[in-house]
């Protein structure tokens, strides 16, 4: 084939190429950034399952013309055999990805189903095992707090099993929520959630010295609040800990020394592996368990399972990936096979392009952006063209975003353009403006 040879001339030519600060002109800076990187979407955006049809989503596809990601979806192009297991793409079209969630879905004979939400901590990790599981980055990632603003959800399907992954934000107190001026959002969807959940995974961020000794009061009320439904922790960042021995001490704490109804044999825990659930505990006498009432309670004595695992680990989320997929319930799927999130293609962007901003702006100026799409179209290449203004209420902020010659602006768009590349499979064509807000 020819077309990878001039895709491999183009990303030379792309790296070798210097980035171009556009002139300030009336207090705006605006920072082209063509991706260097290219995909094709014919290639590799199949999905599993059996392909889906009818006349609305025909025509849908038409409008976008051959080889868009709709046309893989409804079987009108050919798919490349030798792919054996393949992520779905988002596309870029929202109303090509509106259809689709409402398309009836594919379900094979005998469907299972299972809703899950994502408990923890701010910055615990739980967009990170989150994009993990799913197994392409559509939720923002940062080491900054607050990275989630509002519950996301992510599908995984696996031959006749769905899974529903609902990423939710870190579990805040109303304090401060009311404190800080942050959204309602923040304060409420980790306990709308729970209401749809058919289990819980609770995360603790074990690297944390000031949050790992202890679940805290808000998450243990909503642990408290829906008892009713199963519950696993998941210790998270154990490739931070220089000393293992600490996990130990840390499962009897957050555990109370119980698991699934029984006491927890400590000694037994020096087996357990990176990625693998605890071993089977024995049986612990009823009368010791804590009342769920307790206000002194620092730990959950009610979870069902115990992980120890790194989020960037591969190997260890498949184990919990596979735990998540044996405990599917026979049930209709929610969700067509295609579907990766419910999310639109202009929050995904946003999103991505908020989690660079948090990644490099200092201390409260991420938090002080606004973001505003001026164009979202897909180019005559079948590129996907997004102009997006990033308005600032302070001069400061402004010299602080664009950065010396541009390069921290020109850092930014080039980073969400190649995260937006892996997530709708086509080339992405970014430019940011910036501008200060009188």
């Amino acid at each position: 084939m020819a077309a990878p040879s001039w895709r491999g001339a183009r990303l030379v030519q792309e790296v070798l190429r210097l980035w171009q600060v556009v002139p300030h002109v009336a207090r705006e800076r605006v920072i082209p950034f063509s991706s260097p990187l290219s995909f094709q979407r014919r290639c590799v955006s199949c999905v599993a399952g059996s392909a889906f049809s009818g006349p609305r989503l025909a025509s849908a596809s038409r409008n976008y013309g051959q080889g868009s990601a709709l046309d893989h979806f409804l079987g009108f192009s050919q798919r490349d055999s030798s792919v054996t297991s393949c992520v779905p793409a988002v596309s870029m079209h929202r109303d090509e990805q509106d259809l689709l969630l409402v398309h009836h879905p594919d379900m094979p004979e005998n469907p299972r189903v299972l809703r899950v939400v994502l408990l923890g901590a701010p910055n615990a990790g739980k967009s990170t095992l989150s994009n993990q599981l799913l197994g392409r980055k559509v939720f923002p990632v940062s080491k900054k707090v607050h990275t989630t603003r509002c519950q996301a959800l992510g599908v995984i399907t696996e031959k006749e099993t769905q899974v529903i992954l609902l990423d939710t934000p870190g579990i805040i107190s109303p304090g401060k929520q009311k404190r800080h001026h942050l959204e309602l959002s923040l304060l409420e969807d980790p306990w709308k959630s729970m209401e749809s959940a058919d289990l819980v995974v609770v995360l603790v961020d074990v690297s944390d010295k000031w949050t790992r000794n202890q679940l805290s009061p808000q998450l243990l009320r909503c642990l408290t609040k829906f008892s009713q439904i199963p519950s696993v922790l998941v210790m998270n960042k154990i490739d931070c800990l220089k000393q293992k021995s600490v996990l130990l001490e840390l499962t009897a704490a957050l555990t109370e020394g119980v698991v699934n109804g029984k006491k927890l044999e400590m000694r037994q825990a020096f087996h357990s592996q990176p990625g693998t659930r605890c071993p089977s505990p024995a049986v612990k006498d009823p009368n010791t368990l804590l009342s769920v009432g307790n206000p002194q309670r620092i730990g959950w004595p009610h979870f069902k399972e115990i992980f120890m695992l790194s989020a960037l680990s591969q190997e260890d989320v498949k184990t919990l990936k596979q735990y998540l997929l044996t405990q599917a319930q026979p049930g209709p799927w929610e969700y067509h096979s295609a579907v990766l999130t419910s999310q639109t293609p202009e929050e995904i962007c946003a999103n991505i392009i908020r989690e660079k901003l948090l990644e490099h702006l200092p201390q409260e100026v991420p938090y002080n952006v606004q973001q505003k799409t001026a164009v979202w179209e897909e180019g005559p290449g079948g590129e996907l063209v997004i102009q997006q203004k990033l308005l600032v209420p302070k001069e400061s902020y402004m010299k602080l975003l664009i950065g010396p010659k541009g390069h921290v602006i020109s850092q930014i768009a080039q980073e969400a353009g190649r995260d937006l590349m892996n997530i709708f499979l086509c080339d992405v064509d970014i430019h940011l403006s910036v501008k200060f807000l009188k």
